[in-house]
């Protein structure tokens, strides 16, 4: 079975992740959405992010296009909003099971990851959850190296 990249991207940083990921694999790649955007600027955004984080909100999010059932391999991108993944993720993890799936997460932040992989784990209890990558961007140039991206891709099967 071919492997869907299925990420979240609010600013554009994760979504260049997971195309070069879908470009070196194959295979399906869809983004999750929200139903309604997040507007404002990066500021008021961030603060969303945070009022969402911390009262646990799963927005609704739109369908992905895809059907889950079809795939053995998930590489599931999210970027990190105050130490977890984001809020969209959470819409689509409390939707869809991802039971005896590999579940290869990567992660986009610009700091500090906090517990975001722990909190995935958890998520998806019944997934096989494989070592995930940490993609530091500066802005949005991606600071971590091509070739140590290029390393974790490879090991996706």
């Amino acid at each position: 079975m071919k492997p869907l990249v299925l990420y979240y991207s609010y600013s554009g940083n994760t979504k260049q992740v997971a195309e070069k990921i879908h470009q070196e694999i194959g295979g399906d790649i869809a983004r999750i959405e929200t139903v309604t955007p997040y507007t404002g600027d990066y500021n008021t955004v961030v603060n969303q992010g945070k009022k969402e984080v911390d009262q646990r909100y799963h927005p609704p999010i739109q369908p992905i296009g895809v059907d889950i059932s079809q795939y053995d391999t998930i590489v599931l991108g999210s970027p990190v909003w105050w130490y977890t993944y984001a809020p969209a993720v959470a819409s689509f993890l409390e939707q869809n099971s991802l039971a005896g799936k590999k579940v290869y997460p990567f992660i986009t932040d610009g700091g500090w990851i906090g517990h975001t992989i722990k909190d995935l784990q958890q998520s998806c209890p019944d997934a096989l959850v494989q070592p995930e990558i940490d993609i530091y961007f500066r802005a949005s140039s991606m600071a971590t190296s091509q070739e140590e991206l290029s390393r974790w891709i490879h090991q996706i099967s």
